[in-house]
């Protein structure tokens, strides 16, 4: 299983608020924004919390989860 966002769709349906300016508002970086937008992070709960409440969404409208095809055929090999 895998996280995924929609952090920039709801960056941009939010005026286009740069990555800079949502970082600051939430209180860290622009790569740490930059890196959850790329599903390289995955962001903690207080994190998750702040960027919800500051779009007025719910945490699962901007976050989800989908199956790793990757993970599925790993299990098939053992």
């Amino acid at each position: 299983m895998k996280l995924k966002n929609n952090l920039r769709r709801c960056r941009f349906d939010h005026s286009e608020i740069s990555q800079e300016d949502l970082a600051r508002a939430v209180g860290v970086t622009r790569q740490t924004i930059l890196s959850i937008e790329k599903g390289r992070f995955v962001p903690s709960t207080l994190l998750a919390l702040k960027l919800a409440q500051f779009f007025g969404k719910s945490v699962e409208e901007i976050f989800y989860i989908v199956e790793d095809d990757n993970e599925e055929d790993n299990r098939k090999k053992y």
